[in-house]
């Protein structure tokens, strides 16, 4: 596997090593030890999510706070989205700051968005199964959220804005200066 260190500190593009044959392909998604070893810290997923969801759909971006936060292992078995993370750590030179990522089913991407990072979706191709690890259970009184187009962020997610498929609940998140502070 090759880690590739983004602009944000502690977040990573994984690219695996694909072994094609006339049969197909193999490849190993994860080793706890090589992990750790890219990343530079010790990290135990504990729960693993899986998603199915249509061309336009974008989920996010969403975090969890306090003893709750999640670091994420994220990748794309079926289709392509653009992933995004973005920096939420208060005392951190990148606060705000995003890296945006395509995975795909194809180019066997991953992203590692590590604890103190909203993240979020958008399915870019007609259906996407998009699966990550966490390495910390779920809290619903710990959900975090910001809004997907704060101007501040200014994400450009690259797809027409009355194409997108948002939650209720992703509609009225707050920027990231109203947001829930992630510690």
């Amino acid at each position: 596997m090759n880690f590739i260190a983004t602009k944000l500190e502690g977040c990573f593009i994984i690219e695996p090593k694909v072994i094609l044959d006339d049969r197909g392909y193999f490849m190993e998604s994860f080793n706890e030890n090589t992990f750790q070893k890219g990343v530079h810290q010790p990290v135990h997923f504990v729960q693993d999510n899986q998603s199915f969801s249509s061309k336009g759909v974008l989920r996010g971006l969403h975090y969890q706070t306090g003893a709750y936060a999640q670091a994420k292992l994220v990748r794309v078995l079926q289709g392509e989205v653009l992933d995004v993370a973005v920096d939420i750590r208060p005392d951190s030179k990148t606060f705000g700051q995003f890296e945006a990522v395509l995975l795909s089913g194809e180019n066997q991407i991953q992203f590692f968005v590590p604890r103190g990072f909203a993240h979020g979706f958008l399915v870019l191709s007609e259906t996407a199964t998009f699966f990550y690890k966490c390495d910390n259970f779920y809290n619903k009184e710990s959900e975090g959220g910001i809004i997907y187009n704060d101007k501040t962020i200014n994400i450009d997610w690259g797809f027409p804005t009355d194409d997108l498929i948002i939650s209720e609940k992703d509609k009225v998140q707050p920027t990231i200066e109203n947001a829930k502070k992630a510690w």
